[in-house]
């Protein structure tokens, strides 16, 4: 089991013949992941990667003929909202767009669509998702990874890869690892994920990393004191960030209240939250509540 994304994935690439989008693909399918198409207007008959991979015009044409179900984005910011929406609107059920700086407004219009669609988004602006051994889609080294039972989900990219080390050095592989993004609106939050590991029956402690900035984190901890049977150990970056001050993120700003770390981490605490303080202790922290 896994959340998300496995071998069965069928993947069509947006942005295939793009510089960074024909570098991740091959990463990609060095990794195992099941690329069955890439989609470049303008560019449908040819074909990348030594032939391998065939470009169509549209992301309809693509599950037309290849029956794609998942979907990756490399496309530049002003695009890639509709990229998102043209795959919503063909029937895809999974979509990572790994894209930095969609317009809020944009992303206003993706987040109706494909909550009509029932479309599940991963991002924007994140590194992706890897489920172990079996399916990579994005910008995550896969070779850090190890199979396991812990879970991961990160607002921060870096930080993710960080605790997939972290973990592997406590001797804990993971499931499934996914970076849902750090900008405002984003198609996955922290709480939809910990549903998701809630039920994979691989999955039996799960990681969280989160940062300043708005509610999320609290969110997920109030849900996972309700409903979830399995340990999390947690972590909140931006400890020393001074009020009114983005860091990184678009959505990680301390307007005040209890959105800064120093909240967080009380909340998350007052949860049952298994909060490392240090990022370098994320792995023996799991490791400690994995009993």
């Amino acid at each position: 089991m896994s959340i998300l994304v496995n071998k069965d994935s069928r993947v069509v690439v947006q942005g295939i013949t793009g510089s960074e989008g024909e570098f991740h693909t091959k990463q990609m399918l060095d990794y195992g992941t099941n690329i069955v198409a890439g989609v470049t207007p303008g560019k449908g008959g040819q074909s990348v990667l030594d032939d391998s991979i065939k470009v169509y015009d549209s992301v309809e044409q693509s599950v037309e003929k290849t029956s794609a179900n998942t979907a990756i984005i490399f496309v530049p910011p002003p695009f890639a909202a509709e990229a998102i929406i043209e795959s919503s609107y063909a029937g895809i059920e999974t979509i990572v767009c790994i894209t930095e700086g969609i317009p809020v407004h944009d992303m206003i219009k993706v987040k109706q669509i494909i909550k009509r669609n029932q479309t599940k988004l991963i991002g924007p602006n994140c590194p992706g998702i890897i489920t172990v051994d079996e399916c990579k889609l994005g910008i995550m080294p896969g070779f850090i990874c190890k199979k396991g039972n812990i879970g991961v989900v990160s607002k921060s990219g870096t930080l993710t890869y960080e605790a997939i080390d972290q973990l592997v050095n406590a001797g804990l592989g993971q499931t499934t690892a996914i970076g849902i993004g750090g900008d405002p609106i984003i198609g996955t939050t922290m709480q939809d994920c910990l549903k998701l590991f809630e039920n994979d029956s691989e999955t039996e402690g799960i990681v969280i990393i989160g940062e300043i900035g708005g509610q999320m984190e609290i969110e997920a901890a109030y849900w996972a004191k309700k409903n979830m049977t399995k340990p999390i150990a947690g972590f909140i970056a931006g400890q020393t960030a001074p009020p009114g001050k983005r860091m990184g993120h678009a959505g990680a700003i301390v307007s005040g209240g209890n959105d800064t770390a120093e909240a967080k981490i009380k909340v998350l605490k007052e949860c049952g939250i298994s909060v490392s303080e240090s990022v370098a202790n994320i792995g023996s922290v799991m490791k400690s509540i994995m009993n």
